[in-house]
């Protein structure tokens, strides 16, 4: 069973900063890519960043790219997402999931595990 926690959220004001925490008891944590995804009251979930096993490979979606860095520790079994400038429209719950494999997904359908979530507020 493979269980993810996420930490970090809260309120803060446009423009501000958050970092976003994800730990994992995969022990196999190294060998898979790592997701984060996001869900707005009344919207579907989105994808927001994804890693992959190594590290080596990044996406984003278009309306975090340049504000938004998803990193991971493999000694820690973590994954964060940093997020700066951020906008009213970012306000939603961040949730991180495991991927199927070790390639960086952006559908939430290729992930087989995931976190209860961590609200972000973001107020104009």
């Amino acid at each position: 069973q493979v269980h993810l926690v996420e930490s970090g959220g809260g309120l803060v004001q446009a423009g501000g900063s958050l970092r976003l925490s994800c730990a994992t008891s995969e022990r196999t944590f190294n060998s898979y890519a790592m997701g984060w995804f996001r869900q707005a009251p009344g919207k579907e979930r989105e994808f927001v960043a994804s890693i992959s096993w190594s590290g080596g490979a990044t996406n984003y979606a278009d309306s975090v790219k340049g504000r938004f860095t998803i990193s991971r520790d493999g000694a820690e079994n973590r994954v964060y997402l940093q997020m700066t400038n951020l906008k009213a429209e970012d306000t939603a719950v961040y949730s991180c999931a495991t991927a199927k494999s070790g390639f960086p997904y952006t559908s939430w359908a290729s992930y087989a595990y995931w976190g209860q979530g961590t609200q972000v507020t973001v107020s104009s």
